[in-house]
């Protein structure tokens, strides 16, 4: 498959978002077992920062100084999180790359060539103030360009109705800020 292709596939018809995330596919076999609590584990963790993030930004003055005060524990629970998010980060951790990424699939730099239909993980941090990675079971659908200039395209492989619902709302939170960082007066 070419890289129109391939593009057209995995972002054609549903929202996709650009970003610069930590991320890798590791190549290996599929275990059933193991891509069933992989993605438990995945819609889980999604689901737990869409409450964390979608409390965020509500304007306190609209509920009274009960508000407030709540506000200021959230915002101090938030940077005692980033503070032992940064303490453990291990330095294993997938190098930071541009990339695409739907609830269909991704597209990733990769130096090394892998035939298409190769499965294995794509994995991913999906939020800046948590070193944890998802696993998401997935197999390359195109591979472009060599050396450092190359891509693989990757779709996603079995994942519950559950965790594509959770994925696309994650998406949608990281679109949605990325437009309001965009009309952000500078």
């Amino acid at each position: 498959m070419n890289r129109a292709d391939a593009d057209a596939l995995l972002f054609g018809d549903v929202l996709a978002c650009d970003e610069v995330r930590s991320a890798a596919f590791v190549p290996g076999v599929l275990d059933p077992a193991t891509v069933h609590a992989d993605s438990l584990h995945a819609e889980t963790f999604l689901q737990a920062i869409a409450v964390v993030e979608d409390g965020r930004g509500e304007d306190p003055e609209e509920h009274g100084p009960t508000a407030l005060a709540l506000n200021r524990i959230e915002s101090k629970l938030d940077l005692l999180t980033t503070l032992v998010g940064a303490l453990l980060r291990n330095r294993d951790a997938d190098p930071m790359h541009a990339i695409r990424w739907s609830a269909l699939g991704a597209c990733i730099p990769n130096p090394t060539a892998l035939p298409e239909g190769t499965t294995g993980y794509f994995r991913i941090q999906p939020s800046d103030w948590l070193p944890q990675a998802l696993r998401l079971p997935a197999s390359v659908l195109a591979h472009d360009g060599s050396g450092a200039d190359s891509a693989l395209w990757l779709r996603f492989e079995a994942l519950s109705p559950g965790l594509e619902t959770a994925l696309e709302r994650h998406l949608f939170r990281v679109h949605r800020r990325e437009i309001a960082e965009r009309r952000r007066p500078r």
